[in-house]
């Protein structure tokens, strides 16, 4: 019996240094990723200790004196702080449209294309839907400047033509809110449909040979087979999607805002931009992400262990 258990660790440990021989490749090349994570990752989290902190320009983090109530007076600063206050409500509200417009859409999307029986005129339609993806919030605000100005933009003068009177697309707060909307799906819904599209390969094709001869229509083979099929993936996504809820882009709301929307196109990653870049309050400003994170980190966990309980594999 000694013999047998002094006998495992050695065998343990040479199939450990044959495992290791034969996938040191893999291994080499999995260091530059690691390495990356703990350099520009994880390194910089040192750096939180700023939000607990009076920040000094001349001085180390962790030489910097800690702030007042115990080093949260920063974000009692935050929370006391209107502009905060309605950054925070409006990155709740574009993002919780987002999700409940945005986020069915390339589900929708690539079950259209799925039903294109013409594989050529598939094909290019994927790219054009795919194509806005490419690029950057600055052209496309020029391009809705183009389109959606109050005197000369296109939409207002067909609209103009037509009869009707012009539409504050851009300068009134609830048509600027679905201007957003519309903006942010058209520009990335081409390119999340691929991933739905990639799920929907992986159906095993003999279900629809299957349906067929028991004679389900297309949509019925759509809503049994197809959205069954892709379940998963979808689960994934709004896992993901729900842990950004709190998150908020800095480019899309800067370059579609103006003065006259303030009230709602101002979200966090501009009062993060405009108090700390601008105003050099870099104490306040790390306290906000910090609680941005937090909060985010608390959905995803949620939306995870939601997703178990109804029987899905969730994230991880």
């Amino acid at each position: 019996m000694k013999n047998s258990h002094t006998k495992r660790p050695a065998i343990n440990f040479r199939k450990t240094c044959n495992y290791i021989k034969r996938y040191w490749t893999l291994y080499l090349l999995l260091t530059l990723p690691i390495i990356y994570f703990l350099v520009f990752r994880y390194t910089p989290m040192a750096y939180i200790l700023i939000a607990f902190k009076k920040y000094s320009i001349v001085q180390n983090v962790l030489d910097m004196d800690w702030a007042l109530n115990h080093g949260f007076e920063y974000f009692i600063k935050a929370f006391s702080n209107r502009d905060f206050l309605y950054a925070l409500r409006n990155t709740v509200l574009l993002n919780f449209l987002d999700l409940i417009i945005g986020f069915p859409a390339p589900i929708i999307l690539a079950l259209l294309l799925n039903e294109l029986t013409f594989k050529r005129f598939k094909r290019i339609t994927q790219t054009i839907v795919y194509l806005p993806h490419f690029l950057s919030w600055i052209i496309i605000s020029g391009l809705a400047l183009q389109l959606f100005a109050p005197t000369n933009g296109l939409v207002n003068m067909v609209l103009n033509r037509m009869g009707f009177a012009s539409i504050q697309f851009l300068n009134d707060p609830v048509y600027w809110v679905g201007t957003y909307i519309f903006l942010g799906i058209w520009q990335s819904v081409g390119w999340n449909t691929i991933i739905y599209l990639a799920a929907i390969t992986g159906i095993n094709p003999e279900l629809y040979e299957a349906a067929s001869v028991d004679g389900a229509n297309r949509f019925k083979k759509m809503w049994h087979i197809t959205l069954p099929g892709i379940r998963s993936t979808i689960v994934v996504l709004l896992i993901l999607s729900l842990g950004r809820i709190m998150g908020s882009e800095f480019d899309r709301p800067y370059a579609l805002g103006n003065n006259l929307v303030k009230g709602v196109s101002n979200v966090i990653a501009t009062f993060v931009y405009t108090n700390g870049v601008r105003g050099l309050q870099f104490s306040l400003t790390t306290a906000v992400g910090l609680f941005q994170s937090v909060i985010c980190v608390i959905f995803l966990f949620a939306a995870n262990a939601i997703a178990k309980k109804f029987g899905e594999r969730g994230v991880w």
